[in-house]
Formats: structure tokens, sequence, C-alpha cells
């Protein structure tokens, strides 16, 4: 097993997620912005109606935040909400949900066995896509989800394209993630990764090339607020309404 530009063998990112499960969501609360940001990007979605009638998968749910964003946004929709690490899915699952939202453990490569298959009417996928090890091949897959016109949001780090907004994740890494998640919970083996994984991620322009490499139109990137200003995006992309438009 050799370990990947992400830091983390990608076999290994799941338990590592199930280390700090316990004390995630302690973590991500004392970051300003996580969870308004993610509501922004299930916003972006722009779904009519509050979601009624419609289908939604939210794509590496870690702990319920991405989850809590979509309901917020389309309360109405039907929500299935994955991830790989038990735990993670362990203290998701342990909050009050309606019955129109269901939790499945499964890798996002492996949804299908897990009886997690589309149609699907928007895919929210939050800090999911660097900890794939074929991008590529997993935007064609969640393009397949997709009905016709449907919107593939996908919220993530991306700083390659910016000095000012490495130097930014670089400080708030070493200075903060990594010491907090270690005193958190006792070991700063995933935050690390956290660190080199989005230090090594696409540029913004690059993962909107791979968005329409994979079939998507109407990409675009829209911004966050505050200081994740140019760290954290909203990649939009749609599936064309038929085939060659």
């Amino acid at each position: 097993m050799t370990v990947g530009a992400s830091g983390l063998p990608r076999d290994a990112v799941p338990a590592a997620f199930d280390v700090g499960a316990k004390s995630y969501d302690r973590l991500v609360g004392a970051n300003p912005g996580y969870h308004a940001h993610l509501r922004m990007s299930a916003l972006r979605l722009r779904l009519p109606r509050d979601g009624a009638g419609l289908r939604l998968l939210d794509a590496g749910c870690g702990t319920g935040a991405s989850t809590a964003a979509l309901l917020a946004a389309a309360p109405l929709a039907d929500i299935v909400a994955i991830d790989a690490s038990s735990q993670m899915l362990a203290q998701a699952k342990a909050k009050d949900w309606p019955e129109s939202v269901r939790f499945v453990h499964t890798t996002v490569e492996d949804m299908a066995a897990a009886g997690v298959q589309g149609p699907f009417d928007a895919i929210l996928a939050a800090y999911l896509l660097r900890n794939v090890a074929d991008q590529g091949r997993q935007l064609r897959a969640f393009r397949n989800m997709l009905v016709p016109g449907g919107t593939l949001a996908v919220h993530e780090y991306s700083v390659r394209d910016s000095v000012v907004a490495r130097a930014i994740w670089n400080a708030v890494c070493w200075s903060i993630i990594i010491p907090l998640g270690k005193v958190t919970s006792g070991d700063a083996t995933l935050y690390r990764h956290l660190w080199r994984s989005v230090s090594d991620f696409d540029g913004v322009a690059a993962f909107e090339r791979r968005l329409r490499t994979a079939g998507f139109d109407g990409v675009h990137t829209e911004p966050m607020t505050g200081w994740q200003r140019d760290v954290v995006h909203t990649f939009l992309a749609d599936v064309p309404t038929r085939e060659g438009t």
C-alpha cells in the first residue's frame, strides 16, 4: 500500500475519520462560517418548491452537517445520505431527523452495491472529491445518477490557484486545525491529512475542466465569505437536458 498525494492511503481515510468522529462536531463548530457555508452550497442548488417531489443525494455526509444543510434548503425532499466512515455516520444517525432522511454506510464507489441508485434530482458532495481515488470516474458516475437537468454541487477546498489562499490555508491548519484536532481527538492524523489533501487538490480552473470533461455543462464556481473566501468554493454543474445540448 502506498501513500497517495492526499497523505493517507485512500482506503485508510474512513478509519481516520472513525478516530475523529466523536470530537468532529466540536472541532468544526469552532470554524466561523462552517455550517453557514454548507447551507450556502445547498441553497445554490436552487431547488424548487422546498424540494417537494425531489430526491437528493448527500454524498459524504460525515456527521450530518451537509445533510442538515440540504434539509434546510429543501425540507420537503427525500434525502439519501451516505458516508464511508461508520463512526461519522453513527454520529449523524444519533441526531433528530424526519423520516424523509435515510443514512447508508457505504463508500461513494460502492453505492450501487449498497442499494443507493439514481435517479436523483440533485447531489451535494461536501469535502468528498479530494478523497476519491478516481475523481473523473466518480464525476461521471454522479452525472449518470442525476436526472436530465439535475445539478451537482461540490462544496470543496481549492487553494492552488491563489498564493494568498494557500498561505491562509497553511497558517490556519498549522496554527489552529492540526493542534486543535490533536487536543480534541488525541490524534492529529486526520487533520494532517486534511492539510495535505487540500494542498494537493485541483485549483478552481482545473476542477472546472474535470467537470466539463465528465459531461456536465453550466459549470461555474461561486465563492464563500469570510476567511474561507478563495479557500472553499461551491462548484456547480448541470446535466444536459438531452444528449448533445
